[in-house]
């Protein structure tokens, strides 16, 4: 990301506060940029209005502010810094998909610098985003911070179009900014025989979310499983099925599992939730290789009407994966609330921590369907619309297989649920992005971090038969290595790091516990 910006020093420009007396007529738009007017100016909010910068990021949506973007870049890269000769243009201009962020004077609305981004290389968007031609006007340069607004907007906007790795490689009077600013230093650089840095701005989206929904888990139940001679030698799975999708039941070749829905989304959805906790549940039963049984429901609801919604998603649920539901409790003028308990059979049930270093991890996954409305990026619904021969033909899959390890990919997402498997057994996971199974219609962001209806991660060793999941769509994908946490591998050998240790504290499978 060449950079064209004088001063180092990062702050905002702040306006004297008004002297309260009446606002200013506000025309319908301003003549400069044919935009409506602020909303802060239309509720006369001086106080954060003289707070405001003298410039604001957009996108340059037409011609004209692109041109004006790649005229600064003339002036700064070929005629002030030889960097090049007669022009900089490069193939990412050419590419549709590249964006391009102007910093636009408030006053004037000339456009005062900018920055593109976009994906690198010519083929599928996998993830990994660039950032480059950062330039900003010799008027605008300095104490005013548009520099480092732009690199801060083109982090957000990478963030948002799903990238999971985003580089810039910065001249190296450049470099004290991006530090500040948080990126990291990779190594040295080249662009036109002039010295340059390649950074990377650290995106924590995978292990935010492995954080937010996982780590607790090991210290909140320890307890459960109890120490020493107040240790419980079957509680939370036993030895060998630590962070299991279910628990074998002592002395039987039953398997019971039991997922919560979150309440917001019962309240608000009743019966896609009841749909979803018998998948979830059916899931975690097939992840084991455990044919199942039937269900039991707990339901907590406002009134008849609505649990009769949540019960109808349920029923359909049930009819469709040919699970009977076996009984329940339903509790009426009470919060929203649903929980499943699904109980199956397998005499050798597949444990979720039985991979080993060396083992090939293949995710299998169902890629039709497309976003549930309402959780666009977050839930992806693959089996509404299949038949049941479909469906039991995918939860099917790891029982006929039978890999070293699998799970079912859980909300902590793909690349989370891949940590899971790896702590379980004792391994660290590499995850070759470029190789994963994605729908078109999702990010690589979004696929990794939400719920993808039915996907099985399982790991065996190479050459080991896919599992046989009917319409689902499988393929090696990464390996378990020696070490712990969860590392994305990319196209050009670089692996960064999703997960530094482990996700849930649980540790290897023989210690005993089930999420």
């Amino acid at each position: 990301m060449q950079r064209a910006e004088d001063g180092g020093r990062v702050s905002t420009v702040t306006f004297e506060q008004l002297d309260g007396s009446p606002a200013a007529p506000v025309s319908p738009a301003s003549p400069a940029t044919d935009r409506p007017p602020d909303i802060l100016a239309l509720l006369g909010d001086r106080s954060t209005l003289a707070r405001e910068p003298a410039f604001h990021i957009e996108q340059a949506e037409g011609a004209a502010e692109s041109a004006a973007h790649r005229r600064l870049r003339r002036d700064a890269f070929v005629r002030e810094q030889g960097l090049f000769e007669g022009h900089d243009l490069d193939e990412r201009d050419a590419d549709p998909r590249t964006v391009v962020l102007i910093a636009r004077d408030r006053a004037s609305g000339a456009v005062v610098g900018g920055v593109r981004l976009g994906p690198v290389g010519g083929g599928p968007d996998i993830g990994w985003w660039a950032g480059s031609r950062l330039v900003v006007a010799p008027g605008a340069r300095g104490a005013l911070g548009v520099g480092a607004a732009l690199v801060r907007a083109a982090c957000a906007r990478a963030e948002a179009e799903g990238a999971l790795r985003f580089d810039a490689t910065v001249q190296v009077a450049a470099e004290p900014l991006f530090r500040r600013l948080g990126w990291r230093r990779v190594r040295e650089a080249a662009v036109a025989g002039v010295p340059h840095v390649l950074m990377r701005w650290p995106i924590a989206r995978i292990a935010g979310q492995a954080a937010a929904t996982k780590a607790p888990l090991g210290p909140l139940l320890a307890a459960l499983a109890g120490s020493g001679r107040d240790a419980a030698p079957f509680a939370l799975g036993g030895p060998g099925h630590v962070g299991d999708d279910g628990a074998p039941v002592p002395g039987t070749d039953v398997i019971a599992a039991c997922d919560a829905i979150v309440p917001s989304m019962v309240e608000r959805d009743p019966a896609w939730a009841g749909w979803c906790a018998v998948l979830v549940n059916v899931n975690d039963l097939a992840a084991m290789g455990a044919s199942p049984l039937g269900l039991l429901d707990a339901i907590g609801a406002r009134d008849a009407a609505h649990a009769a919604r949540v019960l109808g998603g349920l029923r359909n649920a049930s009819a469709a994966y040919g699970v009977p539901v076996l009984g329940g409790h339903t509790q009426l003028g009470v919060p929203a609330a649903l929980s499943v308990t699904a109980l199956g059979r397998a005499e050798r049930p597949v444990p979720g921590g039985g991979g080993r270093p060396g083992h090939a991890v293949r995710l299998t996954a169902d890629l039709a369907g497309g976003w549930r409305p309402g959780y666009q990026g977050r839930q992806w619904d693959s089996t509404s619309h299949r038949r049941a021969a479909e469906l039991r033909a995918m939860t099917g899959a790891v029982a006929a297989a039978r890999p070293a390890a699998a799970k079912d990919v859980s909300m902590a997402g793909i690349a989370g649920t891949l940590g899971m498997l790896a702590e379980a057994s004792g391994c660290r996971a590499l995850l070759d992005v470029s190789a994963v199974p994605r729908p078109g219609a999702a990010t690589v962001g979004d696929w990794l971090t939400c719920f993808p209806g039915f996907a099985m991660l399982t790991a065996d060793g190479p050459g080991a038969p896919a599992p046989p999941a009917g319409p689902a769509t499988g393929a090696v994908c990464g390996e378990l290595t020696e070490g712990q946490g969860v590392g994305l591998r990319w196209p050009d050998g670089e692996i960064t790091e999703a997960v530094a240790g482990s996700v849930t504290g649980m540790g290897p499978a023989h210690k005993g516990g089930t999420a």
